[in-house]
């Protein structure tokens, strides 16, 4: 039995701009990702020997999401990630359990939820692979 991910069929992009995430453990992130993010693999090259993928793309509340290993010999050295975020913009109806499912994933907080000077419910918080996500959502109309 082959216990090896099989590639799955090419999947639609989308979104106009898709960010590409360098990780240590692309697989676990994806498999993170799903759970905390409610994130769908929808295609991904299988391992190599070392057990890195250089490919995987992920759909995220409607956008895409790209990820892979790191490969040092190729020019794509482990550095840890810095000075972005990953922005969701989530309804307000929506935000309360976005959140909590990414904090029970494993997502640190950085900033609590809450709302913002710009009027918006936003915070942010820190996955496991050192990437920053935030949560923006309208106030909900009383």
């Amino acid at each position: 039995m082959n216990d090896q991910p099989q590639t799955q069929p090419a999947a639609k992009v989308l979104g106009g701009l898709t960010p590409y995430l360098q990780l240590d453990g692309a697989f676990k992130a994806s498999e993170f990702y799903q759970k905390a993010f409610g994130a769908e693999q929808v295609f991904f090259y299988p391992p190599d020997e070392q057990g890195r993928t250089m490919h995987i793309h992920l759909h995220i509340n409607g956008s895409t999401l790209m990820i892979s290993d790191f490969y040092p010999e190729h020019g794509m050295a482990a550095v840890k990630p810095q000075g972005f975020t990953m922005q969701l913009h989530l309804g307000s109806d929506d935000i309360d359990a976005w959140w909590k499912r990414a904090v029970d994933a494993g997502c640190t907080v950085g900033t609590p939820l809450q709302v913002m000077f710009w009027g918006d419910r936003w915070g942010q918080l820190t996955d496991p692979f050192g990437v920053e996500w935030a949560m923006n959502a309208p106030v909900k109309a009383a």
